[in-house]
């Protein structure tokens, strides 16, 4: 068997909320404590029942225990990596790590994101990473300031409104 080629993952920021530290910590003990025992529990009683080359919950679950801890492995050696910033402290109105902020488009339309490590971005609630496009467009602009970013679609502009490190009250 040959060794698995991967391809080079590109460096990312290794910043991380306190939340977002949470949420991959829960994960990990929930992959320690609650899912892998389950898993091997499975497999144990699948080997017990005989022939194991034709035994499709055995195979489905060892491949599903390699899946667990090559996530166990990933998470350890990530949150050991991460420096956890709390912004909430952060009174500027530039754009830092942590911040939420509030841009309006040529057309008027506003949204809110935060900007956060490429750990925790989320699309789906408006948490952006500081590498992304748009966040490294944003780190260190000032309230007031137009921003150009480049996109796939082409350049975008937009007026920097607000700046804040705790969420906007709407």
């Amino acid at each position: 068997m040959g060794i698995r080629y991967r391809p080079p993952r590109p460096k990312s920021s290794a910043y991380i909320t306190p939340q977002g530290a949470k949420k991959l910590r829960d994960e990990l003990d929930f992959l320690w404590t609650v899912d892998r025992p389950q898993v091997t529990k499975r497999v144990a009683d699948a080997a017990a029942e005989g022939d194991r080359s034709e035994n499709a919950e055995y195979i489905y679950g060892k491949k599903r225990l390699r899946q667990i801890d090559s996530r166990i492995h990933f998470l350890s050696k990530r949150l050991a990596a991460l420096t956890v910033v709390d912004p909430t402290e952060n009174t500027s109105t530039t754009v830092f790590f942590g911040a939420y902020v509030r841009l309006e488009d040529d057309e008027g339309t506003t949204v809110v994101y935060r900007i956060v490590g490429p750990d925790e971005s989320d699309h789906k609630v408006g948490a952006i990473s500081m590498d992304s496009p748009v966040g490294k467009s944003l780190m260190g602009k000032k309230e007031g300031a137009t921003v150009k970013v480049k996109r796939p679609k082409g350049t975008a502009s937009f007026d920097l409104v607000d700046v804040a490190y705790t969420p906007f009250e709407d």
